[in-house]
């Protein structure tokens, strides 16, 4: 069963910053230029908690950990973060435009505590592999300031809509929002009433948890918990450490959008088109759309992101773009996956993603699985439109195209034990950073 808390969360004073000014993404998206623009914004932005800046004269006693650690502090009594009075839940609700278009969406849930739980306890089930070094770094900074600053993104199903319809009609007080780069709306209400947490939590007792985002700072969370439970003779069930801060969807919420995350390959040896459709034509069928400019590359594009959606929802499609054409491949009917992909549970024979690097990479390309996990040949690109770019500026050699897993895939495969290739999917919007706080006291 999912255990649900409500907790007393340390929040920005609104009366002392502009909350646009000091959230921030997510620490796994911020990149460099990113973290020097979040410095700037505000002397109080949460980016030196978060992830701060390494510097040449760090020590073991002044570094980006120790920072972050007396940044809190110091934020925490000068009353810039403020604790919540009473215990509650949070509803967070993210009001966006869909990338590429212009149907705007809002995806609601709720931000609360859940008990840190093994996989291997049937609650907690996650859909992706993990690194170890981003492990170590947020363990490491979790030792120093206790506290969780990011959410973990976690998924329940309850067609029902139970626990939408109880948040929606709760009372609440001091409902904020902020705006980020990207145009999203960011939503906070809390809710403090006992009678509707009380039914929260219970309308939860019988889920069952899919993390979509936020893997390692699960697995961060589990480590510190049995490093902690390992100091602590009272081995207490309900001890801060045992718990962790959650955003919990349904995935029968309005607004739930997974996005595709495509491939770009560069270095390659002797990367040949022609050669390699050749080499995999025993495989797949194919079809391509050729063009001579600009003009005739626009209508090529339109034709094959059509095809590529129409072939998406009848099997696996992966798209190719090489510069000079667009090529589709899909499947032949007489493809016998169990003996091409033999070492691959049969759940994920139909997955284009798996397809794409079992069959088209590793086979048809030589990038292996382990080539890709040390960052050789393949980088990945949410907008389509960079993926192409990547090739027409020569950055690249190709850009393969893929359609978005659905949601429903993502969490029969999580409960059925198995994991997706990295990168796999792409939840958007992404949750922010410091829009609540777990403080670990």
């Amino acid at each position: 069963m999912a255990d649900i808390f409500p907790f007393r969360a340390y929040r920005y004073n609104s009366e002392r910053v502009s909350l646009a000014n000091v959230l921030t993404q997510p620490y796994d998206k911020i990149t460099p230029a990113m973290q020097q623009r979040y410095a700037r914004t505000s002397p109080y932005n949460l980016i030196p908690v978060e992830k701060g800046q390494l510097s040449p004269a760090d020590s073991p006693t002044d570094n980006v950990y120790t920072r972050a650690e007396r940044t809190l502090e110091q934020w925490i009594r000068e009353g810039i973060l403020v604790r919540d009075s009473a215990p509650g839940i949070y509803v967070y609700s993210q009001e966006y435009t869909v990338p590429g278009g212009t149907e705007r969406r809002t995806r609601t849930g709720f931000i609360a505590l859940g008990r840190v739980e093994d996989y291997g306890h049937g609650v907690v089930f996650r859909h992706e592999h993990t690194l170890t070094g981003p492990k170590a770094d947020r363990l490491e900074l979790l030792r120093h300031t206790r506290t969780h600053t990011g959410q973990l993104f976690m998924l329940y199903t309850d067609p029902q809509r139970r626990v939408d319809t109880l948040l929606a009609g709760a009372p609440s007080s001091n409902p904020v929002e902020a705006r980020d780069e990207y145009g999203v709306v960011h939503r906070l209400r809390p809710v403090f009433a006992p009678g509707v947490i009380a039914e929260v939590q219970r309308a939860m007792a019988d889920q069952k948890l899919v993390i979509a985002d936020g893997h390692h700072r699960y697995e961060t969370a589990i480590a510190y918990r049995d490093e902690c439970r390992s100091k602590d003779p009272r081995r207490d069930p309900d001890a801060s450490y045992e718990k962790v801060m959650m955003t919990f969807i349904n995935t029968r919420s309005e607004g739930l959008l997974i996005l595709p995350t495509h491939r770009v390959i560069a270095g390659v040896t002797n990367f040949a088109p022609a050669a390699f459709r050749r080499n995999m034509a025993a495989i797949f069928e194919q079809q391509t759309w050729p063009f001579e400019d600009s003009t005739t590359r626009a209508g090529a594009l339109e034709a094959f992101r059509s095809e590529l959606a129409a072939r998406g929802q009848v099997g696996p499609a992966i798209g190719m773009y090489t510069g000079r054409e667009f090529v589709l491949f899909w499947l032949k009917a007489g493809a016998d996956l169990a003996v091409l992909l033999s070492d691959v549970p049969p759940a994920l024979h139909q997955l284009d993603v798996v397809l794409l690097h079992r069959l088209l990479f590793d086979q048809g390309l030589g990038i292996t699985a382990a080539a890709v996990a040390a960052g050789k040949h393949v980088t990945y690109e949410r907008d389509i439109a960079v993926a192409l770019a990547a090739v027409d500026e020569g950055k690249a050699q190709a850009s393969f195209l893929l359609n978005p897993i659905g949601v429903e895939k993502t969490t029969e495969i999580a409960l059925s034990g198995q994991v997706l290739p990295q990168k796999s999917t792409d939840f958007y919007p992404k949750l922010l950073s410091g829009i609540t706080l777990y403080r670990m006291e």
